[in-house]
């Protein structure tokens, strides 16, 4: 076992729950991107009434896998259906640990014959290449690192356009009408006179492209798309607000990662590095537990049931069908607007202040666990908040149990840490204090619900 490898580093400080609250990392990072091209406010009604272009260039990692055994490592790895999956198509690869809680997740493209890009947070593509490097694959890898971790630069720019005038301004980049792409699925477009790969998927729920294509290129594409937008009030979308989309589109983007317990992991915890996204990512919020385990989450609670197929040999297959029915649910939550008011108004006197909430993001660790309950007792956590101008709320994402589930739920949220706050840099002095929320659909918002579709 190596000195600098996350099971060293556990070894060392006993508890990976204190290692994770007392970590000196803030929120998870979206760098390079302006904070705002214009405000904040605007950028988030655009994609809802106009359009928006997102940069994703810089925040996630992405993992290449080409070889002959690239599918079968897939396969092996992934809770994921792999019966139709064909050459430009995509999907929503889960992954899970021998006992069946969620590793990661990240977009899996089928790039060409034998070749895959997996995108996303890192956690996902850790837990592939520790298989292909320990297991018997005929496989290649080759990891672009997001910017935050990565001083050589990307190797590809990733942007979306979105919203309801989406088409309209490809369109008039395309020099025509865009090519039938169905939802998950990729084609190709002309922005520019160069060939533009498109994959059909959308954070933001609404018509629009994701594009993506050789670095050097970047600067020329986006330039084009602002010049096109002009006319269809195209607003260009800054890393203040990017993350707070998926608030209205329901995907939790921060599960904490399940590798921190258990023999059967133990072999792959000391081939992780200690200074990993695993080794140094921070936990927040009111949920405390000394057991590291109790911060993990099933496929099912995120939402990812109709991922499941039990229809190839996975890693934590076995476990996962032995689990029967979830206990608890994903849900939106809407938290009660004069709550957050008294929460903010704190900031004006002298003590007793309730923890910050920033605009429009308000998480303050990179796995975030606010505790949820109902009549005194715990029914869920809370793990991903903001604020959404488009819906004149503070929302946040949420795993709660079947029984309080049902949308007009009303719950309590208690927000800050116990003690006054933990080590984190982030961390000011502060005291609890209670937010009533009511629990809602996921998606929250309509036209996200009735646009999106299970892939």
């Amino acid at each position: 076992m190596s000195s600098h490898s996350l099971e060293a580093l556990l070894q060392s400080v006993g508890n990976p729950v204190q290692l994770a609250r007392n970590s000196q990392i803030g929120p998870y990072v979206y760098p390079k991107v302006p904070a705002e091209f214009s405000n904040w406010r605007d950028e988030q009604h655009a994609w809802r009434e106009t359009c928006c272009l997102f940069d994703q260039s810089h925040h996630m990692t992405d993992l290449n896998i080409k070889g002959p055994d690239a599918l079968k490592l897939l396969k092996a790895t992934g809770v994921n259906s792999f019966e139709t999956f064909a050459v430009n198509k995509a999907k929503q690869f889960v992954a899970v640990n021998y006992d069946g809680y969620v590793i990661g997740d990240a977009i899996l493209f089928y790039l060409d014959k034998n070749r895959f890009s997996l995108v996303g947070r890192p956690s996902a593509h850790n837990w592939v290449q520790y298989h292909a490097e320990t297991g018997d694959y005929d496989v290649k890898l080759k990891r672009d690192e997001r910017s935050a971790v990565n001083p050589t630069g990307r190797r590809l720019y990733r942007y979306q356009v979105q919203g309801p005038t989406a088409n309209e301004v490809l369109e008039k980049l395309n020099g025509g009408p865009l090519p039938e792409i169905k939802f998950f699925n990729m084609g190709e477009i002309t922005i520019a006179g160069r060939k533009v790969r498109a994959l059909h998927h959308g954070m933001s729920g609404v018509p629009g492209l994701e594009l993506f294509g050789p670095w050097g290129e970047g600067e020329e594409i986006t330039a084009a798309i602002v010049e096109a937008g002009k006319e269809f009030g195209l607003r260009q979308v800054g890393s203040r607000v990017y993350a707070t989309n998926t608030l209205e589109s329901g995907w939790i983007p921060c599960p904490l990662p399940a590798v921190f317990t258990g023999d059967a992991m133990k072999p792959y915890r000391e081939w992780l590095p200690a200074n990993g996204y695993e080794g140094t990512g921070s936990l927040g919020g009111s949920y405390y537990s000394d057991d590291i385990a109790d911060y993990y989450l099933t496929p099912a609670e995120l939402g990812y049931g109709s991922f499941m197929k039990f229809d190839h040999d996975f890693t934590g297959q076995e476990a996962l069908e032995k689990m029967g029915e979830p206990k608890r649910k994903k849900v939106t939550l809407a938290w009660n607007g004069e709550d957050v008011t008294r929460a903010m108004g704190t900031m004006f006197q002298k003590k007793d202040r309730a923890k910050y909430i920033d605009l429009p993001l308000s998480n303050y660790s990179t796995w975030p666990n606010d505790k949820l309950l109902k009549d005194g007792a715990m029914v869920g956590v809370s793990t991903f908040s903001g604020y959404s101008s488009n819906e004149s709320s503070m929302l946040s994402l949420a795993v709660v149990d079947i029984a309080q589930s049902e949308p007009g739920t009303e719950v309590t949220l208690v927000w800050g840490e116990e003690g006054g706050g933990s080590a984190k840099p982030v961390v000011e002095r502060h005291v609890q204090t209670e937010i009533r929320a009511t629990v809602s659909p996921v998606p929250y918002a309509e036209v996200v619900r009735a646009s999106y579709r299970p892939h």
